[in-house]
């Protein structure tokens, strides 16, 4: 079967609708699944050229987490570390590279802190998310800058077919109490979505550091528990104005409180607020043309405290707010069946305020990008190329290449490459007091994949194997400075699997990393800090008429929380227990056993995990 590039509006927004979802089991990828972060067109999953994996709103709600994080936990190529718990910051490292290596997209909007240079996993509402598209492997070439380890989308939810509405509530271990509750319609000629979640956990305590010496986690000593409250409002909405164009647009505000452990200079408190808004246009004035044009705005704010325990007193401790402007233009033309050529531009203002004073507090970048997919008969190409003009460090050009085999048995044989690179951050730059260094110049990567895989009826298996060389990385020179010194070769491969068997579905994702330090100095041949070199992760279900079993086991090897490889983190295995119970079509009953066994472990030094939990959630949904 020849790969077909589909360019219409409508079959991307019906692809991102749950209706065109079936409620089937919790597996990596689906053969009628469609993707658009991989090419920024809409393709079939097992047609593209680099690995890719798509959760959809029924994997979300049969896996029963309650947040992003939890999610995304085994994932194939990812690694997460931890703070304490919910809502506690979370760093995410795909295939390895660096946690600011990974560019996070929500409804097609660039998301992110300027200057910290990560986007706020642990503030994402899950209950707010409709689909997460995972995308491993470079994509600098038709995103820029951050998008070096890959590239991960989260799509708020969206209106199925029909009114529809739905309903949770939930109590959990910890104090957990989460609700959400949403309505959608969907006309001839329009549809929107609005939604409201809302979720409150006293948490755990987060540290277990010491205010005596240096390197004691949070150099703090607050034996206490650390909660969350998370509450958020999303509103979808879009329509089509006569036959050729479509309009929609977009909100999502989630407002946090967190506590932690900390001193009276860092704070133990933090307000956040997430915001993102944006709007797409389109048009299609033929056949063979789509023209897409979108604005968006992005703002990630936080205003720390020190709450002093003994005086019960608050004070100040700083304020952050970054906030990032995009607008881009694309067109895509099929030029064949099989043919399609995409151009665009993008723009991007990063602007960054608050207490701490930079020097510097904006900056702007523009790109243009020049795309081709094509096939012929069992075989599919594709190639990018980028160049980016960015007001602080000037023009940076990337490019990708990727190519596909079809053949006997439903096998399908990959290879791609391509470059990448990230900008460092406002904090890197133009921390005052000395920390920043304003002549530093972008992290750079080269990446080759080589992948093959099978897709039959009721299974699939995917083998992937890369090697990514980062050069210019950051880091800290003998008098603790910020220079571009750092190198790193990273190896690894990853296996994924799907089978359903005698009513039984599996699902398994295994990742191995080697992570080595390039550089030139005491650390050279050291393993990167914080990263698993081995993970795993199994999921089986099974329905039983009314009721649904569930199990999922997570694997972690050793890491190290330090560049020189002395502070070592055991590795650890979880298991989780699910049971859920269909009350009628439209009502469920899901109870969960998070950690069964209680395992006590770290992913980052001195910073706690939750052991053993329990939940319980009602759910409704409104059906056609």
């Amino acid at each position: 079967m020849k790969p077909q590039y589909r360019i219409s509006t409508l079959a991307v927004a019906l692809a991102l609708s749950p209706a065109a979802f079936a409620a089937g089991a919790i597996q990596s990828t689906d053969l009628d699944t469609i993707v658009v972060t991989a090419t920024r067109t809409a393709i079939n999953a097992e047609d593209s050229n680099v690995p890719v994996q798509v959760l959809d709103r029924a994997a979300i709600e049969r896996s029963q987490a309650t947040s992003l994080q939890e999610l995304l936990r085994g994932r194939a190529g990812i690694n997460l570390a931890n703070q304490g718990g919910p809502g506690k910051l979370s760093s995410l490292f795909v295939r390895g590279t660096e946690s600011d290596h990974v560019l996070v997209l929500v409804d097609g909007v660039r998301i992110g802190s300027a200057s910290a240079g990560m986007a706020s996993f642990q503030d994402l509402p899950l209950d707010q998310i409709d689909r997460v598209e995972i995308v491993r492997g470079p994509r600098s070439s038709l995103y820029g800058s951050e998008a070096i380890g890959g590239v991960i989308q989260v799509f708020t939810r969206r209106a199925g077919a029909g009114t529809r509405s739905n309903l949770s509530l939930g109590i959990g271990s910890n104090h957990l109490r989460q609700a959400s509750a949403g309505i959608g319609h969907t006309g001839e000629r329009g549809w929107f979505q609005a939604q409201g979640a809302w979720q409150r956990t006293d948490g755990i305590d987060s540290c277990r550091g010491t205010a005596a010496g240096w390197g004691a986690g949070c150099y703090a000593d607050e034996p206490d528990r650390d909660g969350y409250r998370n509450a958020s409002l999303s509103v979808r909405g879009g329509g089509t104005l006569g036959e050729t164009v479509e309009l929609e647009g977009h909100a999502l505000v989630a407002d946090a409180f967190n506590e932690y452990d900390g001193t009276v200079f860092g704070g133990n408190e933090a307000d956040n607020r997430q915001q993102v808004f944006g709007a797409r246009l389109g048009w299609r004035p033929d056949a063979r043309t789509d023209v897409n044009v979108r604005v968006g705005r992005a703002e990630d704010l936080a205003e720390s405290h020190f709450f002093d325990h003994a005086t019960d007193t608050r004070s100040f401790a700083s304020t952050f707010e970054t906030r990032r402007d995009t607008a881009s233009v694309q067109g895509d033309l099929s030029v064949a069946e099989t043919h399609l050529v995409s151009a665009g531009v993008d723009w991007m203002r990063d602007r960054v305020t608050g207490s701490t004073g930079f020097t510097v507090d904006s900056r702007d970048n523009a790109g243009l990008f020049l795309a081709y997919q094509g096939g012929s008969g069992a075989h599919s190409y594709e190639a990018s190329l980028r160049h980016d003009d960015n007001q602080q460090f000037g023009g940076h050009a990337t490019g990708s290449v990727g190519y596909g085999l079809k053949f006997a048995n439903g096998m399908r044989f990959t290879a791609s490459a391509g470059t990448g690179f990230k900008v460092p951050t406002f904090n890197d730059l133009y921390y005052p007091g000395g920390w920043g260094n304003p002549d530093l110049e972008p992290e750079e990567s080269r990446t080759v994949n080589l992948g093959l895989a099978q897709f039959g009826e009721g299974w699939n298996w995917t083998v992937n194997a890369f090697q990514t060389d980062i050069e210019e990385l950051i880091g800290y020179d003998t008098a603790f400075a910020l220079v571009n010194v750092d190198e790193a070769r990273i190896r690894g491969a990853e296996l994924t699997g799907f089978m359903s068997l005698a009513g039984w579905d599996l699902n398994a994702e295994l990742s191995h990393i080697d992570p080595r330090n390039r550089s030139v100095g005491s650390n050279h041949g050291n393993l990167l800090p914080r990263r698993s070199r081995n993970t795993a992760r199994v999921d089986i279900d099974r329905a039983l008429g009314a009721f649904r079993i569930g199990m999922s086991g997570f694997g972690n090897g050793a890491r190290y929380d330090d560049a020189a490889n002395s502070a070592r983190l055991g590795g650890y295995g979880t298991l989780d227990l699910r049971l859920e119970y269909a009350i009628s079509s439209e009502w469920t009953l899901q109870a969960r056993v998070a950690n069964v066994f209680d395992r006590e472990y770290e992913t980052i030094a001195w910073f706690n995990q939750p052991g053993r939990e329990y939940g319980l959630t009602l759910r409704y949904q409104q059906r056609p």
